[in-house]
Formats: C-alpha cells, structure tokens, sequence
C-alpha cells in the first residue's frame, strides 16, 4: 500500500506555512500537544461507565482513547524522524479545564459521559468539508492541521530532500512490538512516504478513509467481524443509539443494530473539578492529588519512551492501570452539591511526585 497520494489543491497561507524544519518541528510538537489535549476528556468519560452496565458504550469510548494513544506516538515519530524530541511532562500539557484544544478554538472540558460529552466529542473529531484548505495555526477541524503539516513535509522534502529532511535517529521510532492495544497500526517513519502513512492512520482513524466516508479501514478491535467506523461516527452512534452497517452514509446516518446506552447508570460526576475546590487535607483533594501524582508520573513514563527509550511503554501501560482504579475511587466518592467527585488532570512538579 502506498500513501503517496496526489498534493492537494488546497494552499496554506499566511504565518501558518510551515517552510523551515524548525517550523516542521515545532508542528509536529503541536501535534503531540493536540492528541494529549483529547485523552483526559477521554479518560473522565470513558471512567464513568459502568462496563456491566454500559457495555458498548465502555467499547465504543475505550477504542477512541486507545486510537487517540496510537496517534500520539504516531505524533512523536513524526517528530522523532525529523530530528525533534517529543515534549509531555510539562506544565503546558496540563492547563486547567474547560481549556482549548492547543491552537484552536474548541473548547474541551473534563465531563462525565452523556449528551454534553457527546456533542464536545463530535465537535473534537468533526472531519474536515471536502475541499477546506490546509490549516497550520487557527485550525477549524484536525483534518486541516494535518493537511498543513502533510504540505509542509511536502515543500520541506522538494527543498532540501529527503535525506536533510527524516534526520532522527531510527532507534528512537516506536514500533508496533512497543503499542499493540488498538485495530490501528503503530511503524516506524523513516522517509515521505512512511510520514504520510502516519499521518493518514491518524486523520482516517478520526474522520474516515476519505472525506465523506464514514469507515476507517481497519476492523472493529472488539468484534473482528465488523468493519471499524472513524471516530467521528462512532460518537453518532452513540448520540443516536444505533449502529453503522454497509451501505450506510454520513447523509443515512447509521441504520444498522441497535447500540443501547444507560445515561441513568452514570455517575453525576462535576464538571471541570478543581484542586481548589476542596480544603487541604480532605478526602476528595487528598485523592485528587494522589490521581495527579499518578497521571504526571505517566506523561514522565511517555517522553522518556518517545524520547529514546520505547520499551518504557509496557511500564507506562501499568501505570494507567493504577489511574483507572483511582479515578473511579474518585468518581464513588460524593461531593457535597449532589455530584461525586473526579479527576482534576493537574499537574504536579517531578519533585513533588513522591
């Protein structure tokens, strides 16, 4: 399969053009950024269901945030193979909630399941209209922010070649032996064509093969027998209840089995929590830090593995193990105005991590 597909038609202009490697690179770091941004709604959602009794939906949302993890060593990569050095632990990584979607407009907050996250989620993984123009800084859609990087990757290779171009150290690329959790593929980049692959299993993974198709190419990761739809429609499926089957379009909608979800079964989690909303010392803040402890102990575990140490991901697997049980201790804690607690995604310096 080749991933050399026709240049677009579509120009990038303005500041956004990305026409030096130090602009490709600082991309591409944008790009870490903006994957990241989308797993602690993510995560909030996908902690409170109840896999007994939201089933599907725990199937639906587990299998975008594992996709979302493949995207960003996808990310780092790209990064990697042209000479950069992946960023997570940092403080930027982490701002507080309701936040933006890194150089965009989109507003991301940290919510339980139901319709509010739904309809953030489908904002977040709106795929592009055919024939919007590349979009370096500003983006409306991650669709065109991948465009203006496939561009500049493009325009970079004609200038200087590819050799000046793919720069990194092969030995820093994660492979599909480090991340086998999706229906996705993790490999190497290594030149223009293996760029534009990684960048097509990200874009596709979110809005579809092909503008206007609502399949990703790959086969469901929890039921084999069916074909996988973006990210994008399987939130429709989940807003509407019902599945895609073939012959369905992003115009029918989806018209295939029925896919129950139990709103009632979630816990009334806060929106967007705080450190500060509650005093030192109290159970809710004392959990909430131990929750932040532990999530910035994995961003450390993610750079050092896309920073030249890939085989750290099996330890930072282990860690989101721990994560998982402590953001749903969080979420069976009541909070005093009728919700129940949860994870505040705030980070925490190296050395206030012990």
């Amino acid at each position: 399969m080749t991933y050399l597909e026709p240049q677009s038609t579509a120009a990038v202009s303005g500041p956004a053009r990305i026409d030096t490697l130090d602009s490709l690179r600082e991309h591409l770091q944008w790009a870490i950024e903006l994957e990241h941004a989308t797993l602690p709604p993510y995560l909030c959602a996908l902690y409170s269901l109840d896999p007994e009794r939201n089933p599907e939906a725990v199937e639906v949302v587990a299998s975008v945030f594992a996709e979302e993890m493949l995207h960003l060593a996808l990310a780092a990569n790209l990064l990697n193979a042209v000479g950069g050095r992946p960023r997570l632990d940092t403080p930027e990584m982490l701002p507080p909630h309701p936040r933006r979607l890194p150089h965009s407009d989109l507003e991301l907050s940290l919510l339980p399941f139901g319709v509010e996250a739904l309809e953030m989620f489908l904002r977040l993984e709106r795929p592009a209209p055919p024939g919007a123009p590349a979009e370096g800084d500003g983006y409306e859609t991650i669709g065109q922010f991948y465009d203006a990087i496939k561009q500049g990757l493009r325009h970079l290779c004609d200038r200087l070649g590819e050799r000046e171009v793919f720069c990194g150290d092969p030995a820093r690329q994660v492979s599909v032996d480090h991340f086998r959790h999706t229906a996705g593929r993790v490999f190497a980049v290594e030149d223009l064509e293996s760029a534009l692959g990684a960048l097509a299993e990200i874009v596709e993974q979110g809005e579809g093969t092909s503008r206007g198709e609502v399949w990703d190419g790959d086969r469901d990761v929890f039921h084999p027998e069916r074909d996988e739809v973006a990210h994008y429609y399987r939130f429709q499926e989940l807003k509407i209840g019902r599945r895609y089957r073939r012959g369905d379009t992003p115009q029918s909608g989806p018209t295939g089995e029925t896919l129950p979800v139990n709103l009632a079964a979630v816990p009334p989690m806060r929106r967007n929590p705080r450190l500060s909303d509650h005093a030192p010392g109290s159970a809710i803040r004392t959990a909430r830090e131990e929750f932040n402890r532990t999530y910035c102990a994995l961003l450390n575990q993610l750079e050092q593995a896309f920073d030249g140490s890939p085989k750290l991901l099996g330890a930072a697997t282990g860690t989101m193990y721990g994560l998982k049980a402590q953001a749903q201790a969080l979420m069976r804690m009541p909070d005093e105005d009728g919700t129940t607690a949860g994870p505040t995604f705030e980070y925490v310096p190296p050395e206030s991590r012990r």
